[in-house]
């Protein structure tokens, strides 16, 4: 199995669940400039929507998509899902808002097409940092133990201290939490961003 990535972005996520799950994988690095990985393969005929992240299975299947992979992850092992009914949709639910309503909204902050869409975006960013806090069911977003969800969490909260984005305290305490678990140490080495 491999995971294609590029250091620091969404697939970060994938990275970080996927050492959760204690899944044996490959990793291959994507330059998302010039759309190469780093044996030298054209990724765009590996997944023709030009992004990571990608997992491909050992039968040769591909996945894409943050909320497919990381569903998937969830899948292999469940303790990365909560355990309350219905988990499953719960996990989907709040997947789905880190993905649309946060994930998305940074694409607007890393490349604005002016100064007044950077400033809604962050100011969206921050208002659905507000709103997510208020979710939380415990130290994690859904409660005592992690989930795939909270890996994409993270991933987020990585690229707001990088724009320079204001948290909520609780997640602050949060991304400190998430930074002292082996599967994201690990993952942070293999990216070069300890």
């Amino acid at each position: 199995m491999k995971l294609y990535y590029s250091p620091g972005a969404c697939s970060l996520a994938d990275h970080i669940a996927m050492h959760e799950a204690d899944l044996t994988f490959d990793r291959v690095r994507v330059d998302l400039k010039t759309k190469e990985t780093e044996t030298g393969e054209n990724f765009e005929q590996i997944n023709p929507k030009g992004y990571v992240p990608t997992l491909e299975m050992d039968d040769g299947q591909r996945l894409t998509e943050n909320i497919a992979i990381l569903s998937w992850v969830a899948q292999r092992k469940p303790a990365l899902a909560p355990n309350a009914e219905p988990g499953g949709l719960r996990l989907l639910e709040m997947l789905a808002f880190i993905s649309t309503e946060i994930h998305k909204q940074f694409g607007h902050v890393f490349k604005p097409t002016s100064d007044a869409d950077a400033t809604t975006a962050r100011e969206k960013v921050g208002q659905r940092f507000q709103q997510i806090a208020a979710m939380f069911k415990g130290d994690y977003l859904f409660g005592s133990e992690a989930s795939v969800a909270d890996a994409y969490l993270f991933t987020m909260l990585l690229w707001a201290e990088k724009v320079g984005i204001e948290m909520p305290q609780k997640l602050t305490d949060f991304s400190a939490r998430m930074r002292s678990r082996a599967a994201v140490q690990l993952a942070l080495k293999h990216e070069g961003l300890e």
